[in-house]
């Protein structure tokens, strides 16, 4: 399963890229917001710290200006994926982008049968999330289980992006389940590593050492 690191922020990429276990790079307009930078700028800057693909999202609606938006960030750099909501427009516009062999990741899916819709028009991968179901009572992770499933019967090639993860259980489930890749924040990346029964035992052998 990869691992995508959700993140606008250049010092946690730039950290946590070192790892060399980051397969790559999602972001949104809310994430880049919150850095403060110009979108165009800091995709350009993530998309040089990674190799591996960097999710930059249109916020346009419509399928026109959608289209007008992918063109300025596929501009950018080689590695950017062009990321459209899971509406018509957006299912419009990646039709037309990946019949250029563009990658695009099909955001906000709730459902199998936007999963669906997703596959049919090329996405490279579709995004659920699991975390905003969970969140009004529901449980996000059988939507995964499904969306495995059905790709699987159709030996469909999109790829499913577990999204809105909310802990290290989300990521294994996920894996367990069959994901293709998991896009995490930073704090649940570091939470991966950790474990008591590691840390009393790294003190257990250091302790042994100095006597």
């Amino acid at each position: 399963m990869k691992i995508f690191l959700d993140s606008a922020d250049i010092n946690e990429i730039k950290e946590l890229c070192k790892t060399n276990l980051i397969d790559g790079i999602t972001t949104n307009p809310s994430l880049i917001a919150k850095s403060g930078g110009n979108i165009l700028d800091v995709i350009k800057e993530i998309c040089g710290l990674v190799s591996g693909p960097v999710s930059a999202e249109v916020t346009a609606i419509d399928h026109k200006t959608m289209m007008m938006e992918a063109e300025k960030l596929l501009n950018l750099a080689e590695n950017v994926t062009i990321k459209v909501p899971l509406t018509s427009d957006g299912l419009l516009t990646c039709k037309e982008l990946s019949k250029n062999n563009v990658s695009v990741n099909v955001t906000l899916c709730f459902s199998a049968s936007q999963a669906i819709l997703a596959a049919k028009a090329g996405a490279t991968f579709v995004s659920p999330f699991v975390g905003r179901l969970d969140d009004i009572g529901q449980n996000g992770l059988d939507l995964i289980y499904d969306i495995v499933e059905i790709y699987n019967n159709y030996n469909y090639k999109t790829q499913v992006l577990v999204a809105s993860i909310r802990g290290v259980n989300h990521v294994i489930e996920s894996a367990k389940i069959g994901a293709d890749v998991v896009t995490i924040p930073t704090k649940t990346f570091k939470e991966m590593f950790n474990h008591p029964l590691t840390d009393k035992g790294l003190n257990a052998f250091l302790s042994d050492w100095q006597d």
